[in-house]
């Protein structure tokens, strides 16, 4: 911000006006280097705006905690609560509902091709198979790209964001939701190498912003009880329990979830938070656990056997020797390596779809169709060239597979053989996992099947995950690992005294890529326990998680801190850079700074809110006995547009009485959840108005975060990350007379 000098411009006849552009810091230090590290900070100034975390402590919010009792104070933590159930209930309805339409439209289209290649209509099979999936993705992509274009992607990035404060438009909407599931749904069914975990996230936290929107007058939604919700804190805290029961849904890993969430989603957090993500995920867990036994009944169509993804490698035989112990480290070396050049690539491939997208609606449909039948191709194509196997004497399941399921997929070919390449890739990506870390198949599967498999799955998952679709990364990144893993195995397992299985290499191997690829640790060594139901690897996944994560943060940042850099969310990272220590923020204050008196102009505030798109405002006092002007606090756009609004606190001179005798509940200035706002375009002012005044002390923030100017740009950053600021406002270090306060 630029200086401003003390008597503020007020005695030259004006109103005073010319003031409120003047800078307020005085010229106590140098001029700001614009060269340097300095133009880093503020270039290229996203529209996307913030999320107002931080409570205005002013009279009317003071009135209105001062009025509550007991019996409030029981309604805003019951609804708190109740929330917090409803979300663990819809969620795992929805996740439920999302995996076994996928299970059954899947299962349908494999059943139906497998039947026209056992009657040896192969061109038929293909043609259908091919036809299914073009639908499919066809209707996933229509849907995306013309209804909720917000949907698109895993929208574990958007969430995060959100979480960080960032109001990207529509993300959490209503519309997005309904997109997010049934795009899903029709994607993941469509054989795209694409995973629904991270579009259950972003479905959680839909349905946990919608639950919080504190009522609508739209549709009857006025229940007293909701209106402690109509602001950003308490949606935030919701959205992070939806989050955290989206993982949960997905993977059935209610721990997982709320770890998932605590690590990766927000950026603050509490222990209240962390009872009420661990309450909604255990509802998640309960509810899913009640659907699965009524599925296990045979009432659930093709619904996979075991329910929801569960690998279960159990073992009550693994034991570790040291000779383990480098196969292990290279699978963590190994992960992280190929996880940074697999983040590596899918940048460079979302930057070229980004191109391709600008053109146009119909070339993001043209990409998802071509990438639709690339897919049918390879996965249709590639299990011809695999070799027929006999089927083994001691196979614990039928040989050849007859239907969907199973590690032993006849294809083409003859009876009582099987191809185990065809087992991997003509699957759904679950039972492409399951297979991978079945137990006793050491033999089932050759090197050579499962590298093929491993590279087409790097291939297809990086093309897949930029169409306009809701895709996920989650279950790509765990079926490349898992057959990375396995083909490790097959290299160096098999030894004398070693328990570790192809299968157990596959749980490892999928740890490792999952650490290399997305940098979590504890949440991930959770979900994978939770998912694999095998406690006896813990002491291994830590180990090729840790090592997976260090060797990867050499090369690059995290998936989905990449995705958001390239969607440009104005992400507030948690570390500091080490310039920040030499900068301070005068530094990198900017100009012009806008103020008003504690009672002003109505003319003098429409005028400013329609020349400037800030968020909050300082308001200043005059001091009588000096003519040095006082910081009072800070006052709120919002605020002022429902103040002009209202037009109930006008003034005819500004000697009238603070507040004009007009009487406003804290109701009055709630924040919407969504819709539309209203904006100081919307509003009609005569000119007559336009001459009166207002007090605004009543509506001011007279508690706002104040620093000094000599503080260092890395403390600020601290303050803005861990108190979820929005305004920070700045104060000369030395005040007198002549001086005044900043902002």
């Amino acid at each position: 911000m630029n200086r401003l000098s003390p008597d503020g411009g007020g005695d030259d006849g004006n109103d005073g006006s010319e003031s409120l552009a003047s800078p307020l810091l005085l010229p106590q230090r140098s001029l700001i280097n614009s060269t340097s590290q300095v133009a880093l900070v503020g270039a290229n100034v996203c529209p996307i705006e913030s999320l107002d975390y931080e409570i205005a402590e002013n009279d009317v919010f003071k009135q209105d905690w001062r009025s509550r009792g007991k019996k409030q104070m029981f309604q805003y933590l019951f609804m708190k609560w109740s929330l917090c159930f409803l979300v663990g209930l819809i969620v795992s309805v929805i996740g439920f509902f999302n995996n076994l339409a996928v299970e059954n439209i899947a299962g349908l289209k494999f059943v139906v091709t497998s039947n026209m290649m056992l009657a040896g209509r192969f061109k038929m099979a293909f043609f259908v198979f091919s036809a299914s999936n073009l639908v499919l993705t066809l209707f996933a992509t229509l849907i995306t790209a013309f209804i909720a274009p917000a949907a698109a992607g895993s929208g574990i990035p958007e969430v995060k964001a959100y979480l960080n404060g960032v109001d990207a438009p529509g993300i959490l909407s209503l519309r997005t939701l309904f997109v997010k599931v049934v795009g899903s749904i029709s994607a993941v069914s469509a054989s795209l190498v694409v995973g629904k975990a991270g579009p259950m996230v972003h479905t959680g936290a839909c349905v946990a912003s919608l639950l919080g929107q504190g009522g609508s007058k739209k549709y009857g939604l006025t229940w007293k009880w909701l209106r402690f919700f109509k602001n950003d804190r308490d949606r935030r805290d919701l959205v992070t329990c939806g989050s955290a029961a989206g993982i949960a849904a997905a993977f059935r890993a209610p721990v997982g979830g709320v770890l998932f969430a605590l690590e990766e989603m927000a950026s603050w957090w509490r222990s209240a938070l962390l009872w009420r993500s661990f309450f909604a995920t255990a509802v998640v867990a309960i509810v899913l656990r009640a659907l699965i036994d009524v599925c296990l009944s045979g009432k659930c169509g093709l619904f996979g056997k075991g329910g929801l993804i569960m690998f279960d490698v159990y073992s009550a035989s693994i034991t570790y020797h040291l000779t383990d112990v480098p196969s292990v480290l290279l699978l963590g070396v190994m992960g992280g390596i190929l996880g940074s050049f697999y983040n590596f690539l899918l940048e460079k491939v979302l930057r070229m779809y980004n191109f391709i997208n600008e053109k146009g609606t119909v070339y993001k449909i043209l990409l998802a169709c071509l990438i639709s039948l690339f897919t049918s191709c390879l996965l249709f194509g590639v299990p011809w060239l695999g070799s027929c196997q006999p089927c083994p004497p001691d196979a614990l399941e039928a040989c050849p597979t007859i239907g969907r399921s199973g590690n032993y997929k006849k294809f083409q070919c003859s009876s009582g053989h099987y191809n185990d390449l065809a087992s991997l890739i003509f699957n759904t990506n679950d039972d492409a996992i399951r297979n991978l870390f079945s137990r006793n198949t050491d033999s089932e599967f050759h090197a050579s099947s499962v590298l093929v498999f491993f590279l087409i799955c790097c291939v297809l998952s990086i093309l897949s995950y930029g169409i306009v679709a809701p895709v996920g990364l989650f279950v790509p990144v765990i079926v490349t690992g898992a057959s990375y893993g396995r083909f490790v195995g097959m290299l160096f397992g098999g030894r004398p005294h070693s328990s570790l299985n192809h299968g157990l290499y596959a749980v490892l191997g999928a740890a490792s890529f999952l650490g290399g690829s997305m940098r979590m640790t504890v949440s991930l060594c959770v979900i994978l326990l939770e998912l694999t139901n095998n406690l006896l690897l813990l002491p291994l996944i830590m180990l090729v998680l840790l090592i997976s994560k260090t060797v990867a943060d050499a090369f690059n940042g995290n998936i989905y801190d990449l995705i958001m850099k390239a969607k440009g969310f104005p992400y507030l990272v948690a570390h500091t850079e080490p310039y920040m220590r030499q900068l301070t923020v005068a530094d990198v204050l900017s100009g012009p700074l806008w103020t008003f008196h504690g009672v002003e102009k109505v003319g003098t505030i429409v005028h400013v809110l329609r020349i400037t798109k800030h968020n909050g405002f300082p308001v200043v006092d005059e001091c009588s006995q000096d003519d040095s002007r006082v910081l009072y606090g800070l006052i709120l756009r919002a605020h002022l547009v429902e103040l002009l609004k209202r037009k109930d606190g006008f003034m005819s001179t500004s000697a009238e009485s603070r507040g004009g005798g007009v009487e406003f509940s804290a109701a009055d200035f709630a924040k919407r959840g969504s819709g539309t706002r209203d904006t100081i375009d919307d509003l009609e002012i005569s000119a007559e108005e336009m001459e009166m005044y207002v007090d605004l002390h009543p509506f001011t923030n007279a508690s706002p975060y104040t620093v000094v100017e000599t503080m260092s740009l890395a403390k600020a950053l601290v303050l803005f990350r861990q108190l979820g600021l929005r305004h920070l406002l700045v104060i000369p270090k030395i005040t007198n007379v002549s001086s005044s306060f900043a902002a």
